[in-house]
């Protein structure tokens, strides 16, 4: 039997391709001067939900990052400086939210296993 279940590996892969995303959304930022320069990203949830209502493991899943092509500005530049610093917000609540709650998990499981240490 495995230590983890399939869904702490879930919560593991979807923080894998939020930090993607944000690795992604910030060379996006950091190239919103760049002429004809096309933003990425990259839909981790959607392709993490799609892995798993096939039954592939969460472990597995490969995470494809995609160019968005689309102009902006008029120097062929496709980013969006507001939109993209929403989005890296949002990214880095969501982030955190899966951060704590595999925490939690992780805490049950130690309380269950009478592994913590008491003050």
């Amino acid at each position: 039997m495995p230590l983890l279940d399939n869904t702490q590996m879930a919560l593991e892969s979807a923080m894998s391709g939020s930090m993607l995303r944000q690795t992604l959304l910030a060379n996006n930022l950091a190239n919103a001067n760049t002429p004809n320069f096309q933003p990425s990203d990259v839909n981790f949830q959607q392709t993490l939900a799609n892995a798993m209502a096939a039954g592939q493991s969460p472990t597995s899943v490969q995470y494809s990052p995609y160019t968005m092509a689309q102009v902006t500005s008029a120097n062929g530049n496709g980013v969006d400086v507001e939109t993209t610093n929403a989005e890296i917000a949002t990214n880095g609540l969501l982030y955190q939210e899966l951060v704590q709650i595999a925490a939690a998990r992780e805490g049950i499981l130690q309380t269950a296993m009478n592994t913590t240490t008491g003050a």
